[in-house]
């Protein structure tokens, strides 16, 4: 979506839709002179009581003349002193989807009403809510469908949106962290949506090297060869019932001081996992082209990162793979050898993000981190102990959870600590191996992340379990069901607070 700020007021804006926020307790007088132009619709629901600006109004009008906007959307947001971020995000998704309904290809939003309730978050949050809402997939259909266009061909994309209203050079770094946050989270739910045919591991670090070149990103890919140097047992033992061949994707951002510690991101990039030898049901099984959404969402986040330029240096990992089954494929009761040395016996290959994640850890280890992030669709426990509202988090740093718990309430990401105890450790111990890749259905969250704890040594470090909440069916109006692209905006929101900007 192509999104820009206009200083003009409502209505004088050209647009096809004027979506107009409305306060529940700012007098409506004050959009007396906008609502002229649409034969005085809001002052007289408002007179009988059918719009009072509450969260979840709506009233729709067509204007009477022939200039400024063609349609009006009024949304109600609530009070304006207690106007949240996700309130304004949720209001912009919604008038996405009306121009949507209407095949209208652009619209215009208006934050004047909430006057002093808004700000930059508000904008940001606005910006976000648009591109957001825009994002479609359907890049693998071969002409629109009756979904797509209506009788006179006309189309559902929304391609372009404008906030009006706005005051000289005073949303300009609002609206651009919006739009870059957003963009990016939509690059993770195009991947996510990607089917695993296409969406390979050589095909995600073909995507990661244009993302580092359109975003001034360094890359570096490791394939097989590499890893066998590396001693990345773990990770390659995965691959093993495979045909395509896994890699290891780094990108780079370098915007703090030379020298100075990089924070770390590393998301899971298993790109089909039919669960090895340790087979999963049939049933479903097509959405476990899903289970590479840690990685797509660090992906994203780094396309953000370096468009923005965030004063900071950023590393991320995505070690990549299929998880299949052939006769070469990893067999419960294996013992495997990690970069680090410890060994791992398998006792189920339907837990392989955890033997991915363990290489990519401590190969990320070596750059001497501030901070590492893992983000990953690692156990469905983790919907059992959350559901689908909020991410798992797990780790060795109170300081670091509290960052990521904040990030997450401000992109409306939220996560959840669990604990991290030495009393889980025990359930991973094995009489053949130095651990066990799962410690049994008690705590699977739990014990999984305890898991990964092996491979960070004394680093400050946190786990997001994201199976919950990166894909699935959603209320939220500025997204769709299906891929959902998190935890992408709560790691540029913990980043971006690192950074200080």
């Amino acid at each position: 979506m192509d999104l820009t700020l206009s200083s003009k007021a409502p209505e004088a804006v050209a647009t096809p839709l004027m979506a107009v926020l409305v306060a529940a307790d700012r007098p409506l007088g004050q959009l007396a002179r906008f609502d002229e132009k649409f034969g005085g619709a809001l002052a007289a629901a408002a007179a009988v009581g059918d719009f009072r600006g509450r969260t979840g109004d709506r009233l729709a009008g067509h204007r009477r003349g022939t200039d400024g906007p063609q349609r009006v959307l009024y949304l109600g947001v609530g009070g304006s002193e207690s106007l949240t971020p996700e309130t304004v995000r949720c209001a912009a998704g919604d008038a996405v989807r009306f121009a949507e309904r209407r095949r209208l290809p652009s619209l215009a939003l208006s934050l004047d009403h909430p006057g002093p309730g808004i700000g930059a978050r508000h904008v940001q949050a606005a910006a976000e809510g648009m591109v957001l809402a825009a994002w479609r997939f359907d890049e693998l259909k071969s002409r629109a469908g009756p979904e797509d266009a209506n009788g006179d061909g006309r189309s559902r994309s929304v391609h372009s949106a404008a906030i009006a209203g706005a005051p000289p050079n005073a949303w300009d770094e609002a609206v651009r962290f919006g739009r870059a946050f957003a963009n990016g989270e939509n690059l993770a739910r195009t991947l996510q949506a990607t089917p695993g045919n296409l969406a390979t591991p050589s095909r995600l670090a073909d995507e990661a090297v244009r993302i580092a070149e359109e975003s001034g990103l360094t890359c570096e890919i490791l394939g097989p060869a590499e890893m066998e140097r590396q001693r990345m047992g773990a990770l390659l033992s995965v691959a093993r019932g495979s045909d395509e061949e896994p890699r290891l994707i780094v990108l780079e951002h370098q915007g703090g001081d030379a020298g100075a510690a990089p924070l770390v991101l590393v998301g899971k990039g298993l790109t089909f996992d039919a669960g090895g030898i340790s087979i999963k049901p049939a049933r479903g099984m097509e959405k476990m082209k899903y289970d590479m959404s840690g990685g797509a969402a660090v992906l994203g986040a780094m396309r953000a990162i370096g468009e923005l330029d965030l004063p900071v240096n950023v590393r991320a990992v995505v070690p990549s793979s299929e998880n299949l089954l052939n006769g070469s494929a990893t067999k419960p009761g294996d013992v495997v050898r990690s970069r680090l040395g410890k060994t791992i016996e398998v006792i189920n290959t339907d837990a392989e993000g955890r033997l991915i994640l363990a290489d990519a850890l401590d190969y990320a280890l070596s750059w001497e981190p501030a901070a590492i992030v893992d983000c990953a669709t690692l156990t469905g426990a983790c919907v059992v102990a959350l559901g689908h509202h909020r991410a798992a988090l797990l780790g060795n740093d109170e300081e670091l959870l509290g960052e990521l718990r904040d990030a997450g309430e401000l992109a409306a990401e939220p996560c959840w600590p669990l604990p991290l105890d030495e009393e889980y450790r025990k359930q991973l111990r094995s009489e053949v191996a130095d651990l066990k890749n799962v410690g049994g259905r008690p705590a699977g969250t739990i014990t999984a992340a305890c898991f990964l704890s092996e491979f960070v040594g004394h680093t400050p470090w946190a786990h997001l379990d994201i199976a919950g909440t990166a894909y699935g069916k959603t209320k939220k109006p500025y997204l769709r069901n299906g891929p959902a692209g998190r935890p992408c905006r709560l790691l540029l929101e913990w980043v971006r607070t690192r950074a200080g900007v």
